[in-house]
């Protein structure tokens, strides 16, 4: 272990053990510590899985882990990262998805299913538990999906809705034979002459015809060849594999029911199951019609909630420093050493339990610390943390975000001034169910890590039998002014912070007093 304190740190190695940590690619990608027992073993099971998590919480960990055990296994897989497509138009985006889950097939076909288990240039770190499959059958699918994969990309090209002119032409034949006689007679000679010839003419009958072109009815033409190639790949690998599709939200809202519809039905029966990764209060799974569209929660397809909020605090703080712990103990660093015990809390509090947000304010803590040649990383540190990460924080706010942009900051802003300035404390009241807009954007701030959820039912003095819900605001958006503006930072999970989230004066939007 290094020396004694945070002065003590080797601050270069601790530095990018907590940068690779951060992300959910490189070496750390197949570190997943799971938020609850069992995750795992849920998300790697024969069932279709919506994922939810907001940003940092560990989606995309998971679902490199689920892709990395079939790599291993030689089973199929294909991992989307649907961040590529934002903003792209429907149809057009399930075409695009379409063509690069193929192409990830193809590439598991060509490579995972066959790569002998000597190459290390290939698996790298992954260890395969099986022989390499069939190479003749693995080549054959290769080429049967090539082969799709060159229609899709002339379907993606052409233009939708468009009016085509068919010409179809009909060739009658006729014959006409003449006959032509002549008769001379000179003196007692008689002579004569007799010609016969025939001609042959053609008419041509032409038919016009003018059809539209939908590129959603092609792909649905193509349902039943490709689920049975689809079939023949999981036969070859002799076991079930994954479509993961990570940060679905990235996609427009309106066209997630469609892309998932689609894909839903492509993949029942063959042995392929989907795994989604997205923000829960961004997305759409489902819509009513008739046929309704989409996936269905607990018919279709499961969910897994990776959302560790506030509201089990010592759930989140137990699962935070195992995390950190895990990453400590690579660099060779005893956290107990350099953080102090109120840092600790401080720490919970501005990640807002989210594993990401968690290590990279400390990351940015200990810099802190070490340049006020502090011996721990305390509280002021954290706070001073945190106000660096609300950048990063805005600019995937700014990212995330394609639609009512101008109205979450607006009611970000308000609830600002509510908790800073009308207030001037950290949490907030919302009635439970309330059916208003403002009751949809704070569930949006939330997800997008601006305000966290703290409590789900809260009793409130006077309003008896309401039920409400508690919220704090993100410690980046007053760090730094919170002594200016006597802000009171309530510790909601001890019981007397508990009895204060009680009050009235806390209550930010309600049906009506």
């Amino acid at each position: 272990m290094a020396g004694s304190g945070v002065q003590g740190v080797n601050v270069g190695e601790f530095t990018i053990a907590l940068e690779e940590a951060a992300r959910a690619t490189g070496p750390a990608a197949n570190e997943f510590i799971e938020p609850a027992a069992g995750t795992l073993a849920r998300a790697t099971a024969n069932r279709n899985h919506l994922i939810f998590g907001r940003r940092g919480s560990g989606k995309t960990s998971l679902l490199q882990k689920a892709k990395s055990q079939m790599m291993e296994n030689r089973r199929p897989n294909a991992y989307i990262d649907m961040e590529k497509f934002k903003g792209h138009a429907y149809p057009d985006v399930l075409i695009s998805v379409l063509i690069e889950t193929f192409e990830n097939i193809e590439g598991w076909l060509s490579g995972g299913a066959i790569a002998p288990a000597n190459k290390k240039s290939f698996w790298k770190k992954l260890v395969p538990q099986r022989s390499p499959l069939k190479r003749s059958t693995a080549s054959l699918l290769s080429v049967e999906i090539n082969g799709y994969v060159k229609e899709l990309h002339l379907l993606l090209n052409a233009y939708d809705d468009a009016e085509i002119q068919l010409l179809q032409r009909d060739e009658n034949q006729s014959d006409q034979v003449s006959k032509l006689d002549i008769a001379a007679q000179k003196g007692p000679i008689k002579a004569g002459f007799s010609d016969s010839s025939s001609s042959r003419s053609l008419s041509l009958d032409e038919v016009h015809e003018t059809i539209r072109r939908s590129k959603i009815d092609s792909l649905h033409r193509r349902v039943i060849s490709y689920q049975k190639t689809l079939r023949q790949v999981v036969e070859l690998a002799g076991g079930n594999g994954f479509i993961l599709l990570d940060d679905m939200y990235y996609i427009k809202r309106a066209s997630q029911p469609e892309v998932l519809d689609y894909f839903h039905r492509l993949f029942k029966g063959t042995g392929l199951w989907l795994k989604v990764g997205t923000i829960r209060h961004r997305s759409s799974w489902y819509k009513n019609g008739d046929p309704p569209i989409g996936v269905k929660l607990g018919d279709d397809i499961e969910e897994i909630d990776l959302d560790l909020t506030l509201e089990k605090y010592k759930t989140a703080k137990r699962f935070l420093l195992d995390v950190t712990d895990n990453v400590a103990n690579q660099a060779g660093v005893d956290l107990r050493e350099i953080i102090n015990e109120g840092a600790r809390d401080r720490l919970v509090l501005a990640s807002g339990g989210v594993a990401r947000d968690y290590l990279s304010i400390l990351r940015k803590s200990v810099a802190f610390a070490i340049d006020q040649s502090s011996e721990k990383v305390g509280v002021e540190a954290v706070n001073q943390g945190a106000g660096e990460h609300e950048s990063s924080k805005r600019d995937e706010f700014h990212r995330d975000v394609l639609d009512g942009q101008f109205e979450l900051e607006g009611e970000l802003e308000s609830i600002k001034t509510f908790c800073l300035v009308t207030q001037k404390k950290n949490c907030f009241l919302v009635e439970k169910d309330l059916a208003s807009e403002t009751y949809e954007r704070v569930k949006e701030l939330v997800d997008l890590r601006l305000v966290h959820s703290i409590n789900s039912r809260v009793t409130v003095r006077h309003r008896p039998g309401r039920i409400f819900e508690a919220y704090m605001l993100d410690i980046s958006q007053y760090t730094g002014e919170r002594k200016r503006r006597n802000v009171e930072i309530i510790e909601f999970w001890k019981r007397d912070g508990s009895e204060k989230l009680r009050g009235a004066s806390l209550i930010y939007a309600e049906v009506g007093p």
